[in-house]
């Protein structure tokens, strides 16, 4: 029974039609699966009953023998029908086929009297409306139109086009409408050819432009664009989304026109028809869109499926189309309203039946429609049941221990207990969905269990099967059941200050809060034994300024939740003003105004140092330069001086000074008479007299010729650790060859005096 074949199906379903005026009609329907079937027909949701007009035939079909669309007692054979068949697992409906009465209206636009000049473009328009959609043929001088002239183009929807016009093309033009409905003919209207082909420049001008179309996938669009001027623009084609528009399926009729065979939603854009003057960028354009519909499909259709008792089943139905299709499900020909644990999701592209029974066992159908059309498939649930399963738990009890802790009680079943293997204890929030039930299994000599982390203040349903190896047993009875309540969790507080005698609590909601009515805010100067306070607030409240505060002192801070139950615990912070009472002191707020002139003259100021530093800057520099190079100058001669074996004052005839590191000389060492320095002067500019340790290691004084002197190494001292030493007149005694002299020799680095 669960093969492909016993399945109840449609062969051939009804489909859209448009009839004739008091013809017969006939819709198909043709089904199989498991006999007997029993079709029936509907009409607009209303049964048909058989009748002299409409019957059954023995294959399924309808007859209609006389189709109006409206009759004497003022109904109508237009509407919308389906068929039904059914069998012992259910009922199953077919599409929905749309049935249309023939019809043509008259004319709302005739052809026009046209006056054009040679080489110029002549166009004329017909249109009706009518069902199904007329065929417009044109007629010049009551003869058809010669449709091999390749000047002579006409559109689909009742256009006629004529380019280089000739004087022979002169005439009387009219068109004709046909349907299966009725045949009807136009106005006439001449057109003229006037004067010869003109030479005179005209720009580019597009008569006609594309419409805006909605059309049918594998149906054909014509977007007609038309255009004058002299020399004869060039017409292109182009989509406003830069996407090529591609070269199969698409037609260039007469000089511009552009029809596109067998359309796809792809197609669907917007045209730019442009008119181009040859050989330069000077074009004019026009726009229109093709909107493309496709009827609804199904990309994955529902398959039927077997459960047991108890279990969930699951239907898959993804259908496509432009524009997007409505889904619709239908349980035995009915539509099918959810429950607690029939669900509809993603769009009603999956169907959830949780904890089925036999009651579920059934055909079915999604219906996915849009304004392109609508199409159906289906599935069947079979119930798996079998026989000697235990009956439903008995006497299923709930107690409430605490507020995360629920104890559920039962009994074992009345029937078919020895097979039972556990106990599955199912547990869902009452406000939940049936899918977000979860289960506990308990042995099967446990009849009580303990549910915790359950959540306070909250309803929760209960009820157990019983299982075997067999499958489960139908549900129990369902218990529900609520916790108790629990004051609030703390919640987080944080403190900002905003001034120096405001501050700002804040704090996050939590889901830990539970259902909670609100907060308590309390405030003191720690040295105080009593609060200020509590200010309430609203539970949705997340922050509250204190104002009026002493900025010397500090203060606590506490927040507590509270609900109907009690008070929570509270969140403790402390804070002290002080620190931005002292930033306020040190930065002080600016006067804007004197900071501004302030800037005027520090910028002043400024300037002027900048000169002044650089002018002294180049002055040490030169100085510097020219020190440095005097002092080497000096330097050098007073190690010539120092080198120089020295003779006793009274056999010298030139004296030698060392001042600063250099020699003074006299200008010539061979002028006898040459001026002495004059020792009085020298003491009275360097009155300091020289410490013993200086005389030690003072300047080498005359050596007798004969005895041979120790070289001496010269040490570059600075002015302010100079001093003079003053040779004695006293004859020097003769010294042991290779001793020092009796001068104390030079320092070899700088001496501390001054």
């Amino acid at each position: 029974d669960f093969g492909r074949s016993s399945e109840l199906a449609f062969v051939v379903e009804p489909s859209d039609d448009i009839a004739v005026q008091e013809q017969p009609l006939i819709l198909y329907c043709q089904v199989e699966g498991i006999q007997p079937i029993t079709i029936t027909w509907r009409k607009n949701g209303v049964m048909i009953l058989d009748s002299e007009n409409a019957f059954m035939l023995a294959n399924g079909s309808l007859y209609v023998s006389r189709f109006q669309r409206v009759r004497g007692d003022g109904s109508s054979d237009e509407g919308e029908y389906d068929c039904m068949a059914q069998n012992h697992y259910g009922l199953l409906v077919s599409r929905k086929a749309k049935i249309q009465a023939a019809t043509m209206s008259d004319f709302h636009i005739h052809p026009q009297n046209a006056v054009v000049e040679e080489g110029g473009v002549a166009r004329f328009q017909c249109q009706i409306h009518g069902l199904p959609e007329p065929v417009i043929l044109w007629h010049k001088n009551s003869m058809p139109v010669n449709t091999d002239n390749e000047r002579y183009t006409l559109l689909p929807k009742g256009v006629l086009q004529i380019t280089g016009l000739r004087a022979e093309d002169s005439g009387i033009f009219h068109c004709v409408a046909t349907n299966i409905a009725n045949v009807k003919f136009s106005r006439e209207a001449r057109l003229t050819v006037s004067g010869s082909h003109s030479s005179v420049y005209k720009d580019p001008m597009i008569l006609v432009g594309p419409e805006n179309l909605t059309l049918t996938v594998h149906q054909t669009a014509v977007l007609e664009c038309i255009a004058t001027g002299n020399p004869r623009p060039i017409v292109s084609w182009s989509r406003l989304d830069g996407r090529p528009i591609g070269v199969e399926g698409i037609q260039v009729l007469g000089t511009g026109n552009l029809m596109i065979s067998d359309l796809t939603v792809q197609h669907s854009g917007i045209y730019v028809c442009a008119a181009n003057k040859p050989g330069t960028r000077v074009r004019r354009t026009a726009q229109g869109s093709l909107v493309v519909q496709a009827p609804a499909e199904f990309v994955q259709h529902p398959q039927s499926i077997s459960r047991p008792v108890g279990t969930t089943a699951i239907f898959t139905c993804v259908a496509q189309g432009e524009p997007p299709p409505q889904i619709t499900w239908l349980r035995n020909g009915q539509i099918l309203e959810t429950s607690d644990h029939i669900k509809l999701k993603n769009n009603n592209s999956t169907l959830s039946i949780y904890g089925i029974n036999q009651a579920d066992e059934a055909i079915y159908q999604c219906l996915a429609e849009n304004s392109a059309g609508s199409t159906q498939a289906s599935a069947r649930l079979t119930v798996l049941w079998a026989d000697g399963l235990p009956s439903p738990p008995q006497g299923v009890r709930a107690e409430t221990v605490s507020a995360t802790t629920i104890q559920v009680s039962w009994e074992k079943p009345l029937q078919n207990t020895k097979e039972i293997i556990g106990y599955v204890l199912h547990i869902r929030k009452a406000a939940d969905p049936v899918e977000m039930e979860y289960q506990e299994a308990v042995s099967k000599s446990t009849f009580q269990q303990l549910v915790t982390d359950l959540e306070p203040s909250t309803s929760y349903s209960f009820y157990i099967k019983a299982y075997t190896s067999r499958g489960a047993s139908k549900a129990s009875e369902v218990t529900v059941v609520s916790t108790l309540g629990e004051v609030p969790a703390m919640p987080s507080l944080f403190i900002k200050v905003i001034n120096s005698t405001t501050v700002q609590a804040m704090w996050e909601p939590s889901i830990k809060l539970g259902q909670h009515k609100g907060f308590k805010l309390y405030y003191r100067k720690v040295h105080l034994s009593q609060y200020t306070g509590p200010v309430l607030l609203a539970s949705n409240v997340t922050a509250y300024n204190i104002t009026h505060l002493d900025a010397s002192v500090v203060y606590e801070v506490k927040l507590l939740a509270y609900n109907q139950h009690g008070d929570g615990n509270s969140t403790v912070r402390f804070v002290s003003l002080r620190e931005t009472v002292e930033r306020t002191v040190l930065n002080p707020p600016c006067d804007c105004m004197k900071d501004e002139q302030n800037n005027k003259t520090s910028t002043t100021g400024i300037i002027i140092g900048i000169h002044i530093g650089v002018t002294c800057i180049i002055f040490c520099i030169l100085f510097l330069m020219f020190g440095y190079r005097g002092r080497l100058l000096m330097c050098k001669n007073v190690q010539e001086q120092l080198s120089t074996p020295q003779i006793p004052r009274s056999q010298r005839s030139t004296t030698g000074l060392v001042l600063n590191g250099a020699t003074r000389r006299d200008r010539d060492d061979r002028d006898l008479n040459g001026k002495q320095l004059d020792m009085n002067e020298l003491e009275r500019l360097f009155p300091a007299s020289p410490s013993q340790e200086q005389r030690e290691k003072g300047i080498t004084s005359a050596h007798s010729p004969s005895v041979p002197h120790d070289e001496t190494q010269i040490s570059t001292l600075p002015v302010d650790e100079f001093s003079i030493i003053e040779e004695q007149p006293d004859p020097l005694p003769e010294n042991p060859r290779g001793s020092t002299p009796a001068a104390p020799a030079p320092n070899h680095g700088p001496a501390n005096e001054g």
